[in-house]
């Protein structure tokens, strides 16, 4: 099957399925609102679009290979109770008819930063809830099947996940497997959370900050056709901390598709606030090169409400312009999820050539646009 990616109209939200060629599916968030179920609501339907997309397994469950949960914000993780199976993969109900995710992708860091001020959302607490049982599930048996399987993102402090080496991805690594199986068609690493140093107080990361940044490498007939970039909410602090560790190896940020963060926000550029310092906000220069390393033709994707000259951030229109100036450079193409009519989500293909938008896309770009016909030129496998 041709790999591709669909990301789903969900306002300032964010759900993005990919698909490899291996015919493995990994979910990265979800905003699936009250509306959006409610069939006289003219809110899409991205629950029933994301199943008409998932195969059934053996038992006839609807699954995701994995679910990656970059942050538990409320617009990450919204609808999760109501459309996944969480607990043991026995207890899956016919009836109810969730869809089962094979293997939980999630950072050990992002729960212990909740706080009165950063509190979780129901959605979160269940994710937080299930993800612990699956760890405790782990540690017990040093096995797991379909809808127990857990990998942790990144070490956490105090030794917390010292004895997780089998289910842990270590910050900077590379990894190609995905529900338990080697997948040849991808190759993931994480680039962050990164844990608190010496120069930055435990207590300043929030969630945002705690956001899980990750390069995805989509492949081909074994030859690399997209290099995707998606960081949850992460703000500039973070973008800046990223540049620092990877100036010197910018292979690691190059982009054909960027998912812009934080749905457009100008807070991903800045340390001003928009809507105090309006056109006299500064740019980060160090997390806007973080952001920058786009590849020829590379696709700046905002997974926002529609994007107006306005004071509202996010989406924010002057972070849209920073974007759409990072594309022109790469002689590529800035689009918001909202913009175009209909409810149908934003597709991408990805073969050996490069990156071709799919044909629903005619009612966002138009029929003239140059990111319609345009192409991202694929390289094959390497740094850099």
């Amino acid at each position: 099957m041709a790999a591709k990616t669909t990301h789903y109209r969900v306002g300032n939200g964010d759900m993005t399925l990919f698909e490899f060629e291996s015919g493995a599916t990994l979910l990265a968030d979800c905003s699936i609102r009250d509306a959006a179920d409610d069939p006289d609501d003219e809110t899409a339907d991205v629950a029933s679009q994301l199943r008409s997309r998932l195969k059934r397994d053996l038992h006839g469950r609807p699954y995701v290979d994995a679910f990656l949960l970059t942050h538990p914000d409320q617009d990450h993780c919204r609808g999760l109770r109501n459309h996944f199976h969480l607990g043991p993969p026995g207890n899956w109900n016919k009836n109810d008819d969730k869809i089962l995710i094979k293997e939980m992708w999630s950072s050990p860091i992002v729960f212990r930063r909740a706080s009165k001020l950063h509190c979780l959302c129901d959605d979160a607490k269940a994710w937080n809830k299930e993800a612990r049982r699956r760890v405790a599930h782990y540690r017990a048996y040093r096995y797991a099947v379909d809808g127990e399987r857990i990998k942790i993102l990144g070490r956490d402090v105090d030794g917390k996940t010292d004895d997780l080496a089998g289910i842990l991805v270590e910050l900077d690594t590379e990894f190609s497997t995905i529900a338990g199986s080697f997948d040849l068609t991808f190759t993931a690493r994480l680039i962050a959370p990164l844990l608190a140093d010496d120069d930055v107080e435990e207590d300043v990361l929030t969630k945002n900050e705690s956001s899980t940044i990750l390069g995805i490498s989509m492949k081909s007939n074994l030859v690399e056709g997209a290099r995707y970039l998606i960081g949850g909410d992460a703000e500039a602090g973070v973008w800046e901390r990223v540049w620092d560790r990877n100036k010197e190896r910018k292979y690691v940020l190059e982009y054909d598709v960027l998912v812009a963060p934080h749905h457009c926000s100008w807070h991903s550029l800045s340390w001003n606030s928009w809507s105090d310092y309006g056109e006299d906000a500064e740019v980060s220069a160090d997390a806007r090169d973080a952001l920058g390393q786009a590849r020829p033709g590379a696709k700046i994707v905002a997974s926002s409400n529609r994007i107006l000259d306005d004071d509202n951030d996010p989406p924010c229109i002057r972070a849209k312009r920073e974007y759409k100036a990072i594309a022109k450079d790469a002689k590529g193409e800035f689009v918001c999820v909202s913009d175009g009519s209909g409810d149908a989500p934003l597709e991408f293909e990805i073969t050996s050539g490069g990156v071709s938008p799919k044909k629903v896309l005619a009612s966002i770009l138009g029929a003239n646009s140059a990111f319609a016909t345009s192409r991202v030129g694929a390289q094959p496998l390497g740094h850099g």
